[in-house]
C-alpha cells in the first residue's frame, strides 16, 4: 500500500483515524478489509497516532461507506467524503 492520507481527529473525547480509501475497498472480502485496517492501525501507531482506524470510501449513490464501531455509526452517517477530505491532516508512510 502506498502512502496514505488520513484525518486524525478527536471527537467526543475519542481519537479517530479516518482513512479515505479507494472505492474498490468496498468490494474486498471482510477478511481482506480487516487485513488492510490492521495494517493502517500498525502504521498509525508507528507514526505516533492514537485512535481507532475507520476506513471510509465511496459507497455509490452519493453515500459514504465506512467500517466503524457500532456506537459511531450515527456520527459517520452524518459525514460525507468531502468533510473527511477537508479534515485530512496526516500522512502515513509505508
Amino acid at each position: 500500500m502506498p502512502d496514505l492520507k488520513v484525518a486524525h481527529v478527536r471527537q467526543q473525547g475519542v481519537d479517530l483515524i479516518i482513512a479515505p480509501l479507494d472505492r474498490q475497498f468496498g468490494y474486498k472480502t471482510r477478511e481482506a478489509q480487516q487485513e488492510i485496517i490492521d495494517e493502517i492501525q500498525l502504521h498509525s501507531r508507528s507514526a505516533g497516532l492514537a485512535g481507532t482506524v475507520v476506513p471510509v470510501w465511496d459507497g455509490g449513490g452519493g453515500q459514504m461507506a465506512f467500517i466503524a464501531p457500532r456506537n459511531w455509526h450515527a456520527f459517520f452517517r452524518s459525514l460525507n467524503l468531502r468533510a473527511v477530505w477537508a479534515n485530512v491532516n496526516r500522512e502515513l508512510h509505508w
